[in-house]
């Protein structure tokens, strides 16, 4: 039980080294997640989920399935395959991330107990969370407020385990790979949050943010101009922007903005999963947009119903079947949620 938050911080800290190659990275971050989680945890097995196909176009044009080996040299054959054969020293280094040993040296982490038993739970995996400004790679995008609008600092990954049973996410991990540069050697410099929040543990590496008298927005770029005109009523200045819904996520939970605010189908659960787990153990959490509004609209009374992680949206193909297709609201404090709801509640289509 107490290793399973310590492996799934170390997966993201692998995860984080792969991610200096980026047509491969995507596939090779998910099955070394799946190999390192279910070699640890058997029980694990099958219950490892994530958005990409372990299917990769070899340089023939043919199917090569990447998938992590019993040795580096296995590795490095499999990902020549894709790469080409002159492709040899990056081969030598995914390998070599790949199979690398994790240390975290984080007394905190290693005392944690989160009371979670890997039998009882599934993990949803967004290698790569922001891909478009991962593969922009653009270093220089100046932050508004402390929220980064797009580039590199908005390339996560997350990694977060639910409940089997109920979908409620349980664990959440995020690791920022390119956090920021070492202004000696110039290479970048990352860092990793975790949360827990099962039953009545409420874990944190982070603590909570002090609540705004008027809650301030992050929303997607796409965002419609009738949700932005009425969340700017809330009064606690101009929504914010910013690329990823991971990244919006995390800028929630480090008190950089108040709620995420998403009134279209473009989040899945790998998406939102681990940083879901994340704002609950700050006290938070990520409600259905539609679903908050329909119920304050009928006068209904107690918790508003959280988004789940163990069903697929019925009568859906592909990826949609795990769509969050009512949007959703991220917040840590509740008067903020509230706030929000009120805002939107007149907006035309929601």
């Amino acid at each position: 039980m107490a290793g399973l938050l310590q492996a799934l911080v170390a997966v993201s800290q692998k995860a984080a080294e792969v991610e200096d190659f980026k047509t491969l990275a995507d596939v090779l971050i998910q099955e070394l997640i799946k190999h390192d989680l279910g070699t640890q945890f058997p029980e694990l097995r099958g219950h490892i989920h994530g958005e990409e196909s372990s299917e990769f176009r070899d340089a023939e044009g043919g199917t090569v399935t990447v998938r992590v080996c019993a040795t580096p040299g296995d590795t490095v054959a499999l990902l020549l395959a894709v790469l080409g054969p002159e492709q040899m020293r990056a081969a030598e280094l995914l390998a070599e991330a790949v199979h690398r040993e994790v240390t975290l040296g984080d007394t905190e982490l290693a005392s944690i107990n989160p009371g979670v038993s890997p039998e009882d739970v599934g993990i949803w995996i967004d290698p790569i969370d922001s891909t478009n400004e991962f593969i922009g790679g653009r270093e220089d995008v100046a932050a508004v407020d402390g929220v980064a609008p797009g580039g590199l600092r908005s390339a996560l990954v997350l990694v977060g385990a639910f409940d089997r049973r109920t979908g409620v996410p349980v664990l959440g991990v995020i690791n920022e790979p390119f956090f920021q540069r070492d202004p000696q050697t110039g290479r970048w410099q990352g860092r990793y949050h975790w949360g827990v929040a099962h039953g009545s543990t409420r874990l944190c590496s982070l603590s909570p943010p002090a609540p705004r008298p008027c809650p301030r927005v992050v929303l997607s770029r796409a965002e419609g101009p009738a949700v932005r005109r009425a969340l700017d009523s809330l009064g606690g200045g101009p929504p914010l922007l910013a690329a990823g819904a991971g990244y919006k996520l995390l800028c929630v939970a480090l008190g950089l903005a108040d709620a995420f605010v998403l009134s279209q189908a473009t989040t899945f659960a790998w998406d939102s999963c681990a940083p879901h787990a994340i704002l609950r153990a700050l006290g938070g959490g990520v409600v259905a947009l539609e679903g908050a509004l329909r119920a304050r609209r009928e006068g209904g009374s107690g918790e508003t119903p959280e988004l789940r992680y163990h069903r697929p949206q019925p009568g859906r193909e592909g990826a949609e079947r795990w769509a969050n297709r009512e949007g959703l609201v991220a917040f840590v404090h509740p008067q903020h949620l509230r706030a929000v709801l009120a805002a939107l509640g007149d907006v035309p289509g929601l």
